[in-house]
């Protein structure tokens, strides 16, 4: 996403723009795809860039909270954040700690339980995590 792109995004999700957050956005949005906070502040630290840990988490929190961005927690310990924003489905490899995305339609429900009291339906979203099977016997 190019940085006009993303200012006019931050306009419709009333978000301020700041050199900072229009940086984490550039990573992010540059394509469709997963990161942590961890793997966002090494690319900003490799292009030089000095923006403090708490405010990367911070703008991710707000992104997150303003839609710009959906997070994704794979465990109480590990967090992406997804620059894809429609309901979808992902793999998590818990050997490389890769995320990657299922297509929605990839995944059916015949049927779901009963709701509770009062609810509704709003999204499912499916983990599916994984390992590396063992390696094939080729000798």
């Amino acid at each position: 996403m190019l940085r006009s792109d993303i200012l006019v995004r931050f306009g419709e999700l009333k978000i301020l723009s700041t050199p900072q957050r229009i940086e984490i956005a550039e990573i992010l949005l540059e394509k469709p795809q997963h990161l942590s906070a961890e793997q966002i502040i090494e690319q900003l630290r490799s292009g030089g860039s000095r923006v403090s840990k708490a405010t990367v988490y911070n703008t991710l929190n707000l992104f997150r909270d303003r839609g710009l961005v959906r997070e994704c927690v794979v465990d109480p310990e590990r967090r992406f954040y997804d620059s894809t924003t429609e309901p979808h489905h992902h793999f998590y490899n818990l050997d490389t700690g890769e995320l990657t995305d299922i297509p929605s339609e990839s995944i059916h429900f015949d049927g779901l339980p009963q709701f509770p009291e009062n609810g509704e339906l709003d999204s499912i979203e499916v983990l599916i995590k994984v390992r590396h099977g063992p390696a094939e016997n080729l000798g």
